[in-house]
């Protein structure tokens, strides 16, 4: 007896020793998960060039909601750390995303795989610079002095969600909306006559909610998969989306929410054009949000794994010689200015004596945060990719567009072949994406998902 009790003595002796010296070299078992908000407006504070639409000739006049950058940071029980930065912009480009990036990989030692970058695409949010831009006039040097400062804000808000990171869980739920409509399969202005509207369509609203030990909702993060264009004057705004945030700020006031744009390249919200259309859609959207928030969601396990890849796209034919490239930008009537502004750039290179880029760096991503998929795809995808990828990994699979780089729409086989806007849309002189589009795309999606162990539907075993 007197050696049993001597054994659970040493034994409580031992917890009490390692208890003691948790934090002294001894390695802690893993926790849950970390999260960090936070937000910065970037409402410009003068008259400026706005993004969206191509008929603009003039800056803004006034706004009618205030605009804002929000960084989501995420820490899992490894330690493995991510951030999400949502923006109330039209887009933005190449050289912008990367610079910017490079900033945090400096900074933060976040790698790309480690960051996405999401624009919310309202029609109604400055214009960014690029290095072509004329910084010349006032406007341009306004446009200039505004990118250079909205990058700052990005950096310091990822510094302020990383430092303020605090335990919390995450659940994963998914809602419905129905705004949205096709505008290749539906003319805008005969919409009023008709009893329905032609698809496809994805009514999804994905959500995130993330919660404090407390309880008290941290974060909200949701997703709709439709263009922000119902506004088209010169007020600044962040359109449907700032209508959205606004109510469930109403609802949660001590959370930030995040928007993220879905793979809404064919998908406009009606009805349209008017502020109160505006305010109705976030509203609808909203309660979308607040119904899911207020039922069972999934929690997520604490892991996270992250992974990026540039998967090289190809032009439907070679490009343009100098003659080509010269009619390409002397003709405003059937190109858009993105369309010029690109032969520019060819035939600038073919004058110098280089070969123009015969293909373009797209930009995927694959996330898993605990048992829910991440997509995230550049440009204004089709909505059919988020059919796709749906239908390989699960209903429940979260697919964003508008990602990273807001290249050009990014077309099916089947847009490209019916041609229109969207289907002539890329970043190429006088050449449609090559056919192999989607196979290159959904290939390199797959290859991603491998990596960070996002499973088949079929494999899951789920029938969705």
């Amino acid at each position: 007896m007197k050696k049993i009790v001597s054994i659970l003595l040493a034994i409580s002796l031992l917890l009490i020793f390692f208890n003691a010296n948790a934090g002294e070299g001894f390695i802690k078992p893993p926790t849950g998960w970390k999260a960090g908000v936070a937000i910065a407006m970037v409402t410009p504070d003068k008259p400026i060039l706005m993004g969206g639409f191509a008929f603009r000739n003039k800056p803004s006049e006034g706004k009618l909601t205030e605009l804002y950058v929000r960084a989501l940071a995420l820490e899992d029980a490894k330690g493995m750390q991510a951030v999400i930065v949502t923006f109330d912009l039209s887009g933005i480009r190449k050289d912008f995303s990367d610079k910017l990036r490079d900033r945090l990989l400096a900074k933060y030692n976040l790698s790309r795989a480690q960051i996405i970058l999401n624009v919310s695409h309202t029609h109604s949010g400055p214009a960014l610079s690029s290095p072509r831009s004329d910084t010349t006039t006032i406007a341009g040097k306004t446009v200039r002095d505004y990118t250079e400062q909205l990058a700052n804000h990005v950096v310091d808000i990822v510094g302020q969600a990383l430092n303020t990171m605090q335990p919390v869980k995450i659940y994963a739920g998914n809602g419905v909306s129905r705004f949205q409509v096709n505008r290749r399969n539906n003319i805008e202005y005969k919409l009023h006559l008709q009893s329905q509207y032609n698809g496809p369509n994805v009514y999804d609203v994905p959500v995130l909610k993330i919660t404090k030990e407390s309880g008290e909702i941290l974060g909200i993060l949701f997703s709709y998969a439709c263009h922000a264009s119902i506004l088209r004057d010169y007020k600044l705004s962040g359109d449907y989306v700032a209508f959205a945030e606004t109510e469930l700020q109403n609802l949660y006031p001590h959370a930030i929410s995040f928007f993220m744009q879905g793979a809404g390249g064919n998908q406009v919200g009606y009805p349209r054009r008017t502020d109160a259309a505006a305010k109705q859609h976030g509203k609808s959207l909203a309660a979308a949000v607040e119904r899911v928030i207020s039922e069972e969601m999934r929690e997520l396990s604490p892991d996270l794994i992250t992974s990026y890849s540039e998967v090289n796209l190809d032009p439907a034919k070679p490009l343009s010689t100098k003659e080509d490239l010269l009619k390409i930008i002397s003709d405003s009537v059937t190109n858009s200015d993105f369309t010029r502004q690109r032969a520019a750039v060819s035939l600038e290179k073919l004058n110098k004596g280089e070969q123009p880029v015969n293909s373009y760096p797209y930009p995927v991503q694959v996330w898993k945060i605990g048992e829910q998929p991440v997509i995230t795809m550049g440009g204004e995808p089709m909505v059919e990719y988020a059919f796709k990828f749906k239908q390989i990994f699960g209903q429940h699979t979260f697919v964003f567009g508008y990602s990273n780089d807001i290249v050009a729409y990014i077309s099916t086989p089947l847009v490209l072949n019916e041609g229109g806007y969207e289907g002539s849309s890329t970043p190429f002189s006088g050449s449609k994406w090559a056919v192999n589009i989607e196979t290159m795309i959904v290939q390199e999606v797959l290859k991603l998902a491998k990596q960070v162990h996002v499973p088949l539907a079929q494999l899951r075993g789920i029938d969705e």
